[in-house]
């Protein structure tokens, strides 16, 4: 005698399996495009993003030009467009929002469009200016601050259009902004955030904010798979429990919540441009290394990174925007 299953119990088997098999699926996809984030790839641009034809990219200065210049073409290269029109990848900031003496200067933004909820946004950040030249002539050419975070970005975008170019692209659409003006006062986090907010910052689900990833702070010298993770659950627990779950499943890195204690002196939670995205109920990461004896000097030069550090930290964010934008439901605020 034969035993027939309930029509309604063979369904429901059928559709546990179905999003089994869809989420073995893209766990595969994620990992795929994972690898594709090189420590080769990073140090060769690096190299040159932070090398003394760059002048430090102070702000607004021809150095700065040259920077963006170089972003721009990255993204042109790996035919990833820009979400404000065909070819125009700068979000122009006049010097009248600048104090000082600071000249007009840009944000560069490049996106990649989601397939099924693209009014829905991941932002992926890092600022492109650094200090400039010291009044004695050295070039402060900043491969970790924030060089190391810029050519992360660019590698991730990078993944992310080789997925969608094989039909894998990301449910959400995900902005890769870089922002210039942090060095002096988070300006341009700030104009996007404040002033022109490409995207509506009510359908921006999360900022994951990339600054100084390439180094060893003195602290880790003995346990180098170290990264400091601030802002996680400020806003959102959900984020900071995907941020584990997915640190745990593919990078294993030991995440140091050091700086990410309210009572933490350095207030580094207000002092990068994830914070401008905070301020508006948005949840961020922001992904540090910490300082080290080269941190503002004309010492952080790109070969003192560590380029398997930074592939792997890389990976990291890489991975976490993946589920951000893949997942059903979107993040869920507090």
């Amino acid at each position: 005698m034969k035993n027939h299953l309930p029509l309604c119990l063979v369904a429901f088997t059928l559709m546990a399996c179905s999003s089994s098999q869809n989420k073995s699926k893209t766990t595969a996809n994620a990992e795929t495009y994972a690898k594709t984030i090189t420590a080769a790839e990073l140090k060769d641009m690096l190299y040159t993003y932070a090398s003394d034809d760059f002048e430090g990219r102070k702000t607004g200065e021809p150095g700065q030009k040259k920077a963006i210049e170089f972003i721009k073409q990255g993204y042109v290269a790996n035919g990833i467009p820009s979400p404000i029109a065909e070819g125009d990848y700068f979000q122009e900031i006049p010097a009248s929002f600048f104090k000082g003496d600071t000249k007009a200067s840009e944000n560069v933004l490049a996106y990649i469009k989601g397939s099924e909820k693209p009014d829905e946004i991941i932002i992926v950040s890092a600022h492109l200016d650094h200090i400039g030249i010291s009044k004695n002539g050295d070039i402060n050419n900043g491969a970790d601050d924030d060089g190391s975070g810029t050519v992360a970005v660019m590698e991730i975008a990078e993944a992310f259009k080789q997925a969608a170019d094989k039909g894998f692209g990301p449910k959400r659409s995900i902005l890769f902004l870089h922002v210039t003006g942090e060095e002096i006062g988070l300006y341009g986090s700030r104009y996007y955030a404040d002033e022109d907010p490409v995207f509506p910052l009510a359908n921006t689900v999360a900022n994951l904010n990339i600054d100084m990833i390439g180094r060893v702070d003195p602290k880790h010298e003995n346990n180098e798979n170290y990264l400091y993770l601030i802002g996680a659950d400020k806003l959102s627990k959900e984020l900071h429990e995907i941020s584990e779950s997915i640190n745990k499943q593919y990078t294993k890195i030991d995440f140091d919540y050091t700086y990410n204690d309210e009572n933490d002196p350095n207030r580094f939670y207000y002092r990068s441009d994830h914070y401008n995205f905070a301020k508006n109920n948005i949840p961020v990461i922001f992904y540090f290394n910490g300082t080290h004896a080269d941190y503002h000097k004309p010492s952080d030069t790109p070969d003192k990174i560590r380029y398997d550090l930074l592939e792997t930290r890389a990976r990291l964010v890489f991975y976490t925007a993946w589920e951000l934008a893949n997942r059903d439901e979107r993040l869920k605020l507090d």
